[in-house]
């Protein structure tokens, strides 16, 4: 059998920010229980809006027609067996950097429903509030679930915590071994 693979995408602009530490605890879970895994660094990316053109609509061969950074990304997606969503929770919902990113799935759209239906999909939260609601975590937690009923797509898990300052989580260390335990679960 093949082992699975599995596809992070980091939002957040920090390399070391509290949501790509816990999704390196998570890859490195993964790894460990002989999963593939693909890591991409979305604020490192030249990655365009969608500019509505609906070219991927309609030739089923085409992706799409925009020339950046996302043309790297598309094939991940295909391939993975789980895609994990890590970021900070800007202006009360998921950061710009996750949220472009996914405006961009739209190429996977068919007749017949997405290409991104039926994989595992697991999201990774910080943020800078005590509260999940007043934070807005809760707003992007119900974009992440609104947007995983309608891929028809598993929700494997959602893992967030208060962490205001780079490095807060690394003083969370059920939340690291959570995330860890995240990444076996995707791989098994």
């Amino acid at each position: 059998m093949n082992p699975k693979h599995i596809l992070i995408l980091k939002g957040s602009p920090r390399p070391k920010g509290n949501s790509s530490l816990l999704a390196d605890q998570v890859a490195a879970g993964a790894k460990e229980s002989g999963a593939t895994v693909e890591v991409f660094t979305l604020q490192d990316m030249d990655i365009a809006p969608c500019n509505a053109c609906d070219a991927c609509q309609v030739n089923a061969d085409q992706v799409c027609t925009i020339d950046d950074d996302m043309q790297q990304i598309y094939p991940g997606l295909r391939k993975a067996d789980a895609i994990v969503l890590a970021g900070p929770v800007y202006w009360f919902t998921l950061c710009a950097q996750l949220k472009l990113c996914i405006d961009r799935w739209y190429a996977f759209e068919t007749p017949k429903g997405s290409l991104l239906r039926g994989k595992q999909f697991a999201l990774l939260l910080a943020y800078g509030d005590t509260d999940p609601y007043t934070s807005g975590g809760i707003n992007a937690i119900r974009t992440f679930e609104d947007m995983c009923r309608y891929l028809k797509a598993p929700v494997a898990g959602i893992l967030y915590a208060t962490a205001m300052n780079p490095g807060d989580v690394k003083k969370q260390p059920d939340l690291l071994e959570r995330a860890f335990n995240l990444g076996k679960k995707l791989a098994g």
